[in-house]
């Protein structure tokens, strides 16, 4: 399990079921659900409002997750997935979200359930995806609405990555375990 820090008081919270690489940082009032799992060299800092990561998601490597202080959390639904490098700054990512590879997600965004924001894209603040919407570019703009066999391919990827997680979680466990000494 990655680093786990409190800030001011408040613990993250992992459930037993989820998966945070040990590169990771996880700081602050940040809650992460069953089958999660938080990539390499991520960091989700719920350290001036809260974080929540719901069951089956994926927050791929070097993906920096931040909130707004005091104004704006960051929720992020199930079965969600969050392509490398991307940033997801205060805002709200529904259920069968997806955000591609070094995307941006600006305060006040949401990503209705199913919509898709192409890898690159800036989706600028207060700005909403609607379900089935594919927008790219930047600032990110509706390019068409997909049908449901097209979303469906993106759902393939958080299941990936949920079998995945379980095969780093297994492989890293012995390098991860405490060493014995014998008196």
């Amino acid at each position: 399990m990655g680093p786990l820090y409190p800030f001011e008081g408040k613990r993250p919270l992992v459930h037993p079921e989820a998966w945070v690489a040990p590169t990771a940082a996880v700081i602050g009032d940040v809650e992460i659900e069953a089958g999660a799992n938080i990539w390499y060299h991520c960091v989700l800092r719920g350290d001036t409002n809260v974080i929540r990561i719901g069951p089956r998601t994926n927050i791929q490597d070097g993906t920096i997750i931040h909130v707004n202080a005091g104004r704006q959390s960051t929720i992020i639904g199930a079965d969600v997935t969050v392509g490398h490098a991307a940033i997801i700054h205060a805002c709200k990512l529904e259920d069968r979200a997806f955000v591609g590879m070094g995307a941006t997600v600006l305060d006040d965004a949401v990503v209705e359930a199913g919509g898709v924001l192409a890898a690159g894209s800036v989706l600028p603040p207060g700005k909403r995806i609607g379900a089935l919407e594919l927008w790219m570019g930047n600032p990110a703009k509706l390019v068409r609405v997909l049908t449901v066999e097209q979303r469906a391919g993106f759902d393939t990827t958080a299941k990936h990555y949920v079998e995945l997680s379980g095969r780093h979680r297994a492989s890293l466990a012995p390098l991860l375990e405490p060493e014995m000494h014998s008196p």
